[in-house]
């Protein structure tokens, strides 16, 4: 069976595989000796010289980072083999994994982080607008056309968690949005609101864009650092490699320190 590897851009794939080593160096170094209790010899973890017994509750906890490890190892692998098939050299060492802290101001005077906390108090396909016009189903959900089947792959491909149109609260409006996708960075603890324009109508499609760009800016986001676009209009056909350009080009934004703009 051919195995398939989704592209993933340069930066990411290295923020990717920095993020991993990371997390790999923060689990604790685990050996497994035998010991005599009791007259009787048993196996047991061995944490920083110290004996745990395998069936405790904290040699339980031990075995689940034992799996993890495993697991980010052969994650590791896999995109390590990537990166050797396309780049030389080791990953650049600056492109490291780090919260970066943006806000979206939701009132006057309340702003919130775009984190990981935001993201998971979002609902996902919480529009109750034009549900009738959802015909194209992916992994339990219905999109508006199939360019957005085919953002919702690459994201699931890539491992990116996201939302579909969850509600948003920007300041200025009375009313809530519903950005397309909303994904989060894990690497960075960041969510990157994601607009799809799939509009065959230039003039309304020029007016949305318009309203929907002073929106957001509104709200302290800026354009093409924590709101970008992609578009499937008359004379600009969706094509995905758009998407992964797009997103390496805000995640390395986000690390070359933009992060402190307000």
């Amino acid at each position: 069976m051919e195995i398939h590897e989704p592209y993933i851009p340069k930066e990411y794939l290295a923020l990717k595989i920095n993020y991993i080593k990371k997390q790999l160096a923060e689990l604790p170094e685990v050996t497994v000796t035998q010991r005599t209790i009791h007259n009787v010899k048993k196996d047991v973890f061995i944490v920083n010289s110290k004996p745990i017994s395998l069936t405790s509750k904290t040699g339980q906890q031990i075995q689940n980072g034992i799996m993890l490890r495993e697991e980010l190892e052969r994650k590791l692998a896999l995109l390590e083999g990537q990166w050797n098939s396309s780049f030389k050299g080791a990953p650049p060492s600056d492109i490291e994994p780090q919260k970066i802290r943006r806000r979206l101001f939701i009132n006057q005077d309340e702003s919130v982080l775009i984190d990981s906390d935001f993201f998971n108090r979002l609902q996902n396909d919480a529009n109750p607008n034009y549900r009738e016009n959802k015909t194209f189903f992916y992994n339990g959900t219905f999109y508006r056309s199939s360019a957005e089947v085919d953002i919702a792959r690459f994201y699931t491909e890539q491992g990116i968690p996201f939302k579909y149109e969850p509600e948003i609260w920007l300041r200025g409006l009375n009313y809530p949005i519903y950005t397309d996708f909303v994904i989060l960075i894990k690497e960075l603890d960041l969510c990157k609101f994601h607009e799809h324009f799939g509009m065959k109508n230039a003039a309304n499609y020029n007016k949305i864009t318009a309203t929907k760009y002073n929106n957001y800016s509104g709200a302290g986001l800026l354009p093409e650092l924590d709101i970008f676009y992609t578009y499937d209009v008359d004379g600009f056909p969706f094509d995905i490699r758009s998407l992964q350009t797009k997103l390496n080009s805000v995640i390395y934004d986000s690390l070359l320190g933009f992060d402190n703009l307000t």
